[in-house]
């Protein structure tokens, strides 16, 4: 087969820049990849390449740093937002986001994700919701739906044993310190763009020192569902999205 020369002005679409050659290590079908590209390209849009630091803690993005050549601190589990404060503060110039899981993010690091963001901080979360702790087996995790069925709800979620689901976004909503808050998805074409229009908006508010800022993706997990990419999206639209509705929550200033 004769090699097809793709011209440069014909091209729609090549890997950001600041994606490393590293093969990813997410299950095919995963959100993770498509969000990865999305911060790497609003990052070098914004010229923030030498001024980004990211906070990566323990869940299925904790090698984010291989994927995205920036600046990275890894932090324990659930700390993500902490070790985020520390580095702003020591360097209030740069631009310095957490990329979270819900398992993460909502049980161990709840404390930290509240407080940050109570405390109005200039950081960015960039919370992927899939609702199951998908690295370590498939547990229901704080965002899991009732009925949902996960390793340790096999019956499926149910209020009186195990709660109600944790929405931490319309938590969040009343801290006067949390000024942008809105929630994303990344399962088609027109979400993509709508998700990357929200990281940039919300990476821009942090570097403006307007407070506390966190984009939720609801994302999918089919390894987790046990699921097929498609099926997985298909579930997602019908399931979760009804429970996490899309758009923004929250678009403010800090209070004077």
């Amino acid at each position: 087969m004769a090699e097809v020369e793709i011209r440069e002005e014909n091209k729609v679409h090549a890997r950001p820049r600041l994606i490393t050659d590293t093969v990813m290590h997410y299950c095919p079908g995963c959100s993770h990849g498509t969000v990865h590209n999305l911060i790497a390209e609003v990052i070098d849009e914004m010229g923030l390449e030498d001024k980004t630091v990211g906070i990566s803690p323990v869940g299925c993005a904790v090698f984010a740093y291989n994927y995205i050549d920036v600046d990275w601190v890894e932090a324990a589990h659930g700390r993500a937002c902490a070790v985020a404060t520390a580095v702003k503060r020591l360097h209030p110039k740069n631009m310095v986001f957490t990329y979270q899981g819900d398992g993460d993010l909502t049980a161990i690091g709840a404390g930290e994700t509240i407080h940050a963001a109570a405390r109005g901080e200039n950081i960015v979360t960039i919370f992927i919701n899939n609702s199951i702790y998908g690295m370590t087996g498939g547990q229901m995790s704080p965002t899991t739906l009732l009925g949902m069925r996960t390793a340790t709800t096999p019956a499926g979620r149910d209020a009186s044993l195990n709660g109600f689901p944790y929405k931490i976004m319309d938590m969040l909503a009343h801290l006067d310190g949390a000024t942008y808050l809105t929630r994303q998805s990344v399962h088609t074409p027109a979400a993509v763009r709508k998700c990357k229009k929200a990281i940039r908006k919300a990476f821009e508010n942090a570097m403006a020192g307007n407070g506390y800022s966190m984009v939720e993706i609801v994302a999918s997990c089919n390894s987790g569902w046990k699921l097929s990419p498609v099926e997985a999206n298909k579930w997602m639209e019908e399931n979760i999205m009804p429970n996490y509705e899309m758009g923004d929550v929250k678009c403010s200033t800090l209070p004077k």
